[in-house]
């Protein structure tokens, strides 16, 4: 796949099957979509492409910036990549970007600059300025644009009964399970490993504490859960405490990571943490040697989980 930032850098003139969206999470809903695009491609001979977004264009348009999204850009690539996709157009949102009309939208963008041939699209897709144009109006376009358009009815998108909305909702409330049915993947976490207080290895539970860059990025609900990474190349498991560490009065949220059966120095490495299940909330214990000993419990809970 080759990832282009801008519709300005794509230079190429073969005709796409194209579909667009922030597709958060790439969750088993926009899977469909994206599925049947790259098959389509593949059949007709074009090239499949995505045209994306960054920043979401809520966080530009209604300064959201409570909105916490599912994947940070670099993870969106990520999945997208390992989909098969021939082409990922990420358009920086500006409100400038925002305020283009429909026709010029499709006419200057999807056509002139990304050679479409095909549009594949969900049912409820609306673009333009001020949203103002849905399917029937892309319809209309393709006919005079010499283009196709594949609408994605309802009851396919909503037989699966997911959303991105939906899977944030999960995972604030720490049902990674619930979550990670609806993304068709475990949820991840990716950041880089930093120096900590070092009161893991004080309780003899050393930790990875991970630092996350985007603020943006949806971090679950403060507790313990069980994970996995790939850590040289080896399949890893552990759990992970999110939280404030309400024992030794904390003051900053954090994310400490502890692998069972790995020795090695990751510091300053950048690592994924897919997430398995939640084990339970953070408490407040009365001393370093009763965490000491539920940690114990959590590492026991956490075993039998992976060896289920």
């Amino acid at each position: 796949m080759v990832t282009v930032q801008s519709i300005t850098k794509y230079d190429k003139t073969q005709p796409t099957v194209i579909t667009i969206g922030t597709f958060d999470g790439v969750h088993i809903g926009h899977k469909k979509i994206l599925e049947r695009l790259i098959n389509d491609a593949r059949k007709t001979e074009r090239t499949s492409a995505v045209l994306t977004f960054f920043p979401h264009p809520r966080m530009v348009l209604q300064k959201d910036t409570e909105l916490k999204l599912l994947n940070t850009i670099d993870e969106k690539t990520k999945i997208l990549e390992n989909l098969g996709l021939d082409f990922l157009v990420i358009q920086p949102f500006t409100e400038e970007f925002s305020r283009l009309s429909a026709t010029k939208f499709v006419r200057d963008i999807l056509v002139n600059s990304l050679h479409a041939k095909k549009v594949i699209i969900g049912y409820d897709h609306r673009f333009g300025r001020n949203r103002n144009a849905n399917i029937s109006d892309l319809i209309a376009f393709g006919n005079t644009l010499d283009f196709e358009v594949e609408e994605i009815p309802a009851q396919e998108i909503d037989e699966v009964s997911v959303s991105s909305t939906k899977i944030r909702k999960a995972l604030k409330e720490g049902d990674v399970k619930t979550a990670n049915k609806y993304l068709g993947y475990h949820y991840m976490l990716t950041g880089e490993v930093v120096k900590g207080k070092g009161l893991g290895k004080q309780l003899d539970f050393p930790t990875a504490n991970l630092q996350i860059k985007e603020a943006y990025k949806l971090i679950p609900k403060n507790g313990v859960y069980v994970i996995q990474s790939t850590l040289n190349n080896k399949t890893v498991y552990g759990m992970m405490n999110i939280g404030f560490n309400p024992t030794v009065d904390g003051e900053s949220r954090t994310i400490e990571v502890h692998f069972f059966d790995f020795k090695g120095d990751l510091y300053n490495q950048q690592i994924q943490v897919d997430i398995l299940e939640w084990i339970r909330d953070e408490h407040k214990f009365k001393s370093l040697e009763e965490l000491r000993l539920q940690l114990k419990i959590d590492k026991k809970t956490a075993l039998a989980v992976i060896s289920a």
